[in-house]
C-alpha cells in the first residue's frame, strides 16, 4: 500500500500531480480530485513528486505528510553561494583528533540519503565508523594485512606502491591511508540494481557537499577502498558489508585541522558541442 491521500479541503483540483507523475498513475476521479486506482499502486516509483508539487500541500503518500517537508521558496542558496561551495570544496587530509557531534553525523547521513538513485531504488547502504577509536582499529587491521601481503610478495603489481605506505607506517607511524581521520563512511549497494556504482558515488558526492557546508572535511579515499574491497576481503567481511553488495567507495570525514581561504582556478572545461 502506498497510502495516497488527498485532503479535499485543501485540494484546488489543479491537476499538477496528475501531469507530473512519472508513472502516469494519478488521474482525476469523478469528482475532480486526484486518485490512484488500487491496481495501479504497484507502478508507483515512490518518488513523491505528487507530494512535492502540490501547491496547496493537499497530498500525502507513503505515510509522509507535506507539513513535515521543508518549503522550497526562499530556501535555496543563491548561485554564487553554490558556486563557491562547489569550487571551494577541498580534499582534507588533516583532521582534528576528536569525534563529530553525533547529531551532526546523523544529519549528514540523513541528507545524503536523499541523493538520487537509478529508478528511485534507494538501496545505498552506509557503513559508518562513528568513533575515532574504530577508525584506528580498522587502520591497524588494514596496515597489518598490507604488511603481510608485502612480506609474502602478494601485493598486486598494479598496487605495488602500497609498499611505500606500509614502510612509512612501520618506520614512522605516519598514516597515509586513513590520514588519522576520526570517521569513515563506505557506500555500497546491491549488485542487482541497475546502477549500483553510480548510486553510491552520487550519495557520497551529496554527503561531501553537505558536509563541507557544515564545516566538516572529507576525503575520497581510493587507497582505503581498494585495500578493503580488493586486497583484504576478510576486513570487508568484518565490516559486515554484504557479499551481494558492490563496494562503491570509502570517504574519510571529520573536523578539519586546516582552513582554506579561497577557491582554486582550473583551465577551461573540456566541452564538445555536437553540431
Amino acid at each position: 500500500m502506498i497510502d495516497f491521500m488527498v485532503d479535499r479541503e485543501k485540494c484546488t483540483q489543479c491537476g499538477q500531480c496528475v501531469g507530473d507523475c512519472p508513472s502516469r498513475i494519478i488521474v482525476m476521479d469523478g469528482e475532480g480530485y486526484p486518485a490512484i486506482a488500487p491496481e495501479k499502486e504497484p507502478f508507483c516509483l515512490r518518488c513523491e513528486h505528487c507530494l512535492a508539487i502540490c501547491p496547496a500541500g493537499a497530498i500525502s503518500i507513503l505515510g509522509y505528510r507535506p507539513e513535515e517537508s521543508l518549503p522550497l521558496a526562499g530556501g535555496y542558496p543563491d548561485p554564487l553561494q553554490l558556486e563557491t561551495l562547489i569550487k571551494g570544496r577541498r580534499s582534507v587530509r588533516r583532521y582534528k583528533p576528536e569525534n563529530l557531534d553525533a547529531a551532526l553525523m546523523q544529519k549528514l547521513l540523513d541528507v545524503a540519503w536523499h541523493a538520487p538513485t537509478g529508478v528511485n531504488s534507494r538501496q545505498v547502504r552506509f557503513t559508518v565508523l562513528d568513533d575515532r577509536t574504530k577508525v584506528a582499529r580498522l587502520r591497524d587491521e588494514v596496515m597489518e594485512g598490507l604488511m603481510r601481503l608485502d612480506r609474502e610478495g602478494k601485493l598486486p603489481a598494479a598496487k605495488a606502491y602500497y609498499a611505500k605506505f606500509v614502510k612509512i607506517w612501520e618506520k614512522h607511524k605516519v598514516d597515509l591511508v586513513f590520514r588519522d581521520a576520526p570517521h569513515l563512511v563506505i557506500a555500497s549497494a546491491p549488485k542487482s540494481l541497475s546502477t549500483p556504482k553510480e548510486d553510491c558515488l552520487i550519495a557520497l558526492a551529496t554527503f561531501e557537499l553537505y558536509a563541507q557546508a557544515c564545516g566538516v572535511g572529507t576525503l575520497w579515499n581510493g587507497i582505503a577502498s581498494w585495500a578493503i574491497d580488493e586486497m583484504l576481503p576478510d576486513i570487508r567481511r568484518s565490516l559486515a558489508i554484504p557479499d551481494d553488495h558492490l563496494f562503491g567507495y570509502a570517504m574519510l570525514f571529520g573536523k578539519p585541522a586546516v582552513r582554506y581561504a579561497r577557491t582554486v582556478q582550473h583551465r577551461p572545461a573540456l566541452i564538445h558541442r555536437v553540431p
